[in-house]
């Protein structure tokens, strides 16, 4: 019987000799970025690669999703490693497409290498026998939360519900059979290091707002018209002035945007569009900040006269990772990097669909260097493809094994020591009760 160590090494052996190999399939990705429920391009590469790599698999969940599975010389719990399909949209990055802006502009075209690179490790004839339990292989859609009203579109036709990909696959049953997960994202934070530990992370909930007013020429008679772009400004304001309201260790953030302003120069604007996000780092500082949000919209329709639709949407769940997994995943960063190129950062205030998972299973959801740049940013952009791609696959490759070797006991006392939040049902009826429509009007 192999020690975790000779399997580890053994997986390191595989990830190397399929190095470029990997390097080249997250630059294919690079180079044809595709936005959230629209990565037909990207799911159909990952598909060839499992199929070239004779894992079964399934495609089309969520849309695009996928899942492979490859099953361990013996009975134990299931495993997800993920990888994120999307883009973003920066149409300033150098590696944007020219005609939709999308770009990788966070690094998602490395996890999804990284994933293909832990699964054709662990899936070595002197490997897996050794691993109890299965390894899922997910490629999971639409982490980057955007382009709210296509998506809302989409879920009004009835393609999908939840308008982030792993709430999707929650929906799905997809994470059913899944006992606990892992995935890894790319850092260009300087103080991140090499390998990096994250905490917590906000979650969020989204806001897509329509101010109605009354059209009228804007020189001749604005006195008969309803600014709604005033309504709006209000609005805006006052979600401003409620700052200061906000405690500053729910790292509350709110950051609206106008998405239209209104027809002509020439007339009163009588349709004006918003969208935003509403973070925090707990449910109840979500939820606070969300009622003040809402106030301030309909004090800025009030006071112009105007009618305001606002639509909340479920967003993401604030995050929390296992101790324990955190814990193993160190031990290998340490024997791979050094103790001194490991970072820790304790709270982000992004937010993450990681966190949905986390919310119903252990998680664990650490960091790789090898980017530079501002994360979402025309800069944001992978220097050291060997450490984005090929250290981050060994890390989470050696922390798999830990997990799951010696009859996966690591992974059983992780699940049995674990209290999720909430089953799956009850994440499902939560979210589906923060999906609200509702129209104020004071004329």
């Amino acid at each position: 019987m192999p020690t975790k160590e000779e399997l580890k090494d053994r997986a390191f052996a595989e990830i190397d000799s399929r190095a470029e190999e990997l390097i080249g399939v997250s630059k294919q990705i690079l180079a044809n970025p595709e936005p959230g429920f629209r990565e037909f391009k990207t799911a159909a590469l990952v598909g060839e690669q499992f199929a070239a790599m004779g894992v079964p698999f399934r495609s089309g969940l969520g849309m695009t999703g996928l899942r492979g599975e490859i099953i361990g010389g013996s009975e134990g719990p299931s495993m997800a490693i993920m990888g994120e399909l999307d883009s973003l949209i920066v149409n300033e990055h150098p590696h944007a497409n020219a005609e939709t802006g999308a770009a990788h502009a966070c690094g998602h075209h490395c996890q999804i290498a990284m994933m293909l690179g832990v699964t054709r490790a662990l899936m070595r004839d002197d490997v897996l026998p050794h691993l109890s339990g299965r390894i899922l292989s997910m490629a999971v859609p639409a982490e980057e939360y955007i382009e709210i009203e296509y998506r809302d579109q989409l879920r009004r036709d009835g393609k999908i519900e939840f308008l982030g990909g792993k709430p999707e696959f929650i929906r799905l049953g997809e994470f059913d059979d899944v006992h606990l997960a892992m995935m890894m994202h790319t850092t260009s934070t300087p103080s991140e290091k090499q390998l990096c530990l994250t905490g917590t992370n906000n979650g969020t909930v989204a806001k897509r707002i329509q101010f109605v007013g009354k059209g009228a020429h804007a020189g001749g008679s604005p006195h008969l018209g309803i600014n709604a772009l005033n309504a709006a400004t209000l609005a805006m304001t006052a979600i401003h002035f409620n700052r200061e309201t906000f405690v500053d260790t729910d790292t509350v953030r709110v950051h609206p945007i106008i998405t239209k302003g209104g027809e002509a120069v020439s007339a009163v604007p009588a349709d004006v569009r918003m969208e935003t996000f509403v973070r925090a780092k707990t449910l109840d500082a979500i939820m606070d900040a969300n009622r003040k949000v809402d106030r301030a919209l309909r004090a800025g329709a009030m006071a112009m006269g105007a009618t305001v639709n606002i639509q909340t949407i479920p967003g993401y769940m604030p995050m929390l990772q296992n101790d324990r997994m955190q814990a193993i995943f160190r031990a290998n960063a340490e024997n791979l990097v050094g103790a001194e190129n490991i970072g820790r950062t304790e709270h982000r205030t992004g937010s993450t669909d990681m966190g949905d998972v986390g919310t119903i299973m252990p998680v664990l959801h650490p960091y790789v260097g090898g980017a530079t740049g501002i994360g979402h940013g025309d800069d944001y952009v992978i220097q050291d493809y060997h450490m984005a791609v090929v250290t981050g696959a060994k890390a989470m490759a050696s922390t798999v094994i830990d997990l799951m070797a010696d009859g996966a006991k690591e992974a059983n006392q992780v699940v049995a020591n674990h209290r999720p939040d909430m089953t799956s049902r009850e994440y499902l009826k939560f979210m589906r009760s923060l999906a609200v429509e509702e129209t104020y009007t004071e004329r």
